[in-house]
């Protein structure tokens, strides 16, 4: 994996007690990742608690549930998706035109079938209405996805982490957290620009 995405992405489920790997890759495919492209990681709960099957979008309290998956990571376009698109939460396009096909070419190699790894696409969101919501999952499921976990869910929780003086060990992620909250950049009521409430 490469990139600010996938490293957050691999940070968190880190933090959250997961042990994260990058899955090896066949010698056909073997190549150098385009930037366009999902980064993959797979990553597993070493002590899973029984319960209710999780949704399709994961909040922070369904992580503990979640015995493992294959990660697909698609972040945010370097154009395309605006500040006020994320404050509408008008992902549909978005969904249509990057981040099925990313779910696609990105699970397109992973077995099918009973007993499977569950397929988890971490993405910048889904739309937060009525149909375009519905029909984002419909497009998602479409292309193998199980769940999906959005960026808000993923920054708030490594905020909250950096609150606590979480992490010990050395983490750039979390000590800029720290910075941007200690000289009030940066706080939980301006994860509201994406739209959903705070995930516990």
């Amino acid at each position: 994996m490469a990139g600010f995405d996938d490293s957050l992405v691999r940070e968190y489920f880190e933090l959250n007690g997961f042990f994260t790997r990058s899955p090896a890759k066949s010698g056909a495919t073997a190549r150098a990742r385009r930037t366009e492209e999902p980064g993959l990681l797979q990553v597993l709960n070493p002590s899973p608690r029984g319960g209710a099957e999780p949704g399709f979008q994961l909040f922070g309290a369904d992580l503990s549930g979640l015995p493992g998956a294959l990660v697909a990571v698609k972040g945010l376009p370097a154009k395309g998706l605006t500040a006020a698109m994320l404050r509408r939460g008008d992902f549909l396009d978005f969904i249509r035109k990057e981040a099925a096909p990313a779910a696609k070419e990105a699970f397109a190699d992973a077995a099918a079938g009973e007993g499977r790894t569950p397929r988890l696409l971490a993405l910048p969101g889904l739309p937060a209405q009525e149909p375009a919501r519905s029909e984002s999952i419909a497009l998602l499921r479409a292309q193998g996805v199980d769940h999906v976990l959005t960026f808000r869910t993923i920054l708030e929780n490594l905020i909250q982490v950096a609150e606590a003086g979480g992490a010990p060990g050395r983490s750039d992620t979390l000590q800029l957290l720290r910075l941007l909250r200690a000289y009030d950049m940066v706080n939980a009521a301006q994860l509201e620009l994406f739209g959903q409430p705070p995930s516990k």
